[in-house]
């Protein structure tokens, strides 16, 4: 933390706004903005390499192929509208930074009725990102490539629960590792997402260039900007004339499907006088998706599903009565973590600060346990002048945050999302997709893979299963590290700043703090794996979109209330993220109606 951080700086005193249960702000001098060049470009890299490899996590790899291998592509354009909103967030959250070199769970705090009021609600809007869902998903690759390529089965083999359980805690355990070692958390995770992207993104372009086809990627590209598609129930047979025409084969298994009715559950197995489970119809000893259909025509896959315009049932030619609501959990938890989703996303204002950008420069940061002696962080933000010298500074900072957003996280994330995608299209079938669940559908894939690439050597066909599954375990592992980092991160420097108590500690005892919160994260995260891990990644994702949409408008408000006019966001970056706030607002009340049932009601 440098000197300048404290005192005032050239007799500017700094503003003590919104509420006085928070302390005031010091001051100091603007440093100004790195020039980017070839030279330097890897250095420079911030937030958005961090971010960026936290991009391909559990919904781009649990969430999406399951969508896309069911829809198609056609669905893809919610993650787009979630992508770009969440990209304006980043930015928007980091223009509070480079000004306070505060994160903005801080400015949250700072902004009426005060510290306690939000410390309660925002509580209640990060619930969902304490459940270490991605510990539990990562142990399904690991304990399938133990096995020999055999998907653990907990539900019906003791052996392989145990199995589970087992490396559930142990994959839980090794992503705290990294946050307690090399100096600043920032630079360990640094470096492990950066081996992240380079392998699971190497091996999915030698998949994509390889063994992929020029229409998946066609179709792909398309679904990103289908805005208005929708899911819908309907027969294939449009133009009601009793033949399978050319563009209406969905599915492409040369006939001409019907709608197939879901089966109302048969079985009472607590006996409330209620079914509330299915017989197996099928004889396998299992209750799956075929047993809760009728399957008129015998090909395990519910035929039916299909993608249309939203706008052509608003302008008439089709019906709103069409629309199918049975995944709406599956699509809406897609948008609420492509990118990264819900509250994960603010970390991003952290670790503008503890790369030291803009006034961050003289705050500090959160060091390691272990290797982070020298590191201190300040319990108060420090502000600047607004002067004819530090306005250009300002605007330079805000330029190079918006380009390590621009030119790193949002690319990772479309790229992040289409990469598993192309994964499901090109080796999943439909039928597959179907019956696979969401926390499965990483192994199941692989089998495909091995089956297309097989025809140029089975040993290169051997290979790609094990890359498959093991890019799968490395997009959820590391990504338990960030995400633990995040939730951890960002109420310890609220606190920090917020509590009366923590403000009397010596600055250089944050990481005394921070060890202590993550002990007790430790301890909740071993506990909620006891959970399966389909209710881990339901329980996580239900609030996701809700809590996003609603930062989305605080964080309008403080950009507005606290900051200087020269450094205040313009009217269309206002418009834009209120837009944005209740796009995310929607996605997740749909998302809590259709996890509770009560959706299923609404629409009868």
């Amino acid at each position: 933390m440098s000197q300048e951080s404290t005192g005032n700086a050239a007799g500017f005193e700094a503003p003590h706004i919104g509420s006085q249960d928070m302390p005031r702000w010091d001051t100091g001098e603007l440093i100004k903005a790195p020039k980017f060049t070839s030279r330097n470009w890897f250095a420079l890299l911030g937030p958005g390499l961090i971010m960026g490899g936290s991009a391909i996590g559990g919904g781009e790899w649990l969430l999406g192929p399951k969508v896309t291998g069911v829809y198609g592509a056609g669905l893809l354009w919610l993650a787009t509208l979630s992508i770009l909103g969440q990209v304006l967030y980043n930015i928007e959250i980091s223009r509070y930074t480079l000004y306070t070199g505060e994160p903005i769970f801080t400015g949250k705090f700072r902004l009426m009725p005060g510290p306690k009021f939000w410390v309660v609600a925002y509580l209640l809007f990060d619930f969902g990102s304490v459940f270490p869902y991605l510990a539990a998903n990562a142990a399904v690759p690991l304990g399938t490539l133990l096995k020999g390529g055999v998907v653990p089965d907990p539900e019906h083999v003791d052996g392989d629960w145990y199995l589970m359980k087992g490396l559930a805690y142990l994959v839980f355990i090794g992503a705290l590792i990294p946050l307690l070692f090399g100096g600043k958390i920032y630079r360990s995770l640094k470096a492990v997402m950066t081996f992240k992207l380079v392998v699971v993104f190497g091996f999915l372009l030698f998949l994509a260039f390889g063994y992929s086809k020029a229409q998946t990627w066609k179709e792909i590209a398309t679904g990103f900007v289908s805005f208005g598609n929708v899911p819908v129930l309907r027969g294939e047979d449009a133009n009601g004339n009793g033949k399978l025409d050319e563009g209406e084969d969905w599915d492409n298994d040369g006939r001409l499907d019907v709608v197939e009715k879901e089966l109302p559950a048969n079985l009472d197995t607590d006996g409330d006088g209620t079914p509330d489970y299915w017989i197996d119809r099928d004889g396998d000893g299992e209750i799956t998706v075929v047993d809760k259909f009728e399957d008129v025509d015998n090909d395990n896959y519910r035929d039916g599903r299909n993608v249309d315009s939203l706008w052509a049932m608003i302008f008439g030619t089709s019906s709103i009565s069409d629309i199918d609501f049975t995944m709406i959990g599956f699509i809406a938890g897609l948008a609420a973590i492509a990118g990264s989703g819900g509250l994960s996303n603010t970390p991003t204002s952290n670790y503008t600060r503890d790369q030291g950008w803009g006034m961050g420069h003289h705050v500090g940061a959160i060091p390691s346990a272990i290797g982070g002696h020298d590191i201190e962080l300040s319990h108060s933000g420090t502000v600047f002048e607004v002067t004819e010298e530090s306005l250009p500074r300002w605007k330079a900072w805000y330029k190079h945050v918006a380009r390590d957003q621009l030119a790193v996280w949002l690319p990772s994330c479309f790229v992040g999302i289409a990469l598993p995608a192309m994964l499901s299209i090109q080796f999943l079938s439909f039928a597959e997709a179907d019956q696979g669940d969401k926390w499965t559908m990483s192994v199941m894939t692989a089998q495909g893979v091995q089956n297309a690439v097989a025809e140029s050597g089975e040993g290169l066909g051997k290979f790609c299963w094990f890359m498959t599954i093991f890019c799968g375990f490395l997009v959820l592992a590391p990504t338990m590290s960030s995400s633990a980092d995040g939730i951890i991160r960002r109420w310890v420097d609220a606190f920090w700043t917020a509590s009366a108590k923590l403000r009397e500690m010596d600055p250089k005892h944050i990481k005394v703090v921070y060890l202590r919160v993550l002990i007790a994260y430790s301890i909740f995260g071993l506990i909620m794996l006891s959970l399966p891990p389909a209710d881990l990644i339901s329980y996580a994702t239900m609030f996701f979109n809700i809590a996003l949409g609603i930062s989305c408008w605080h964080t309008v408000a403080i950009n507005t209330k606290l900051l200087p006019k020269p450094l205040r966001p313009r009217l269309f970056i206002r418009v834009a993220l209120i837009v944005a706030g209740g796009y995310f607002f929607l996605l997740g009340t749909l998302s809590v109606l259709q996890q509770t049932g009560l959706l299923v009601k609404i629409t009868g």
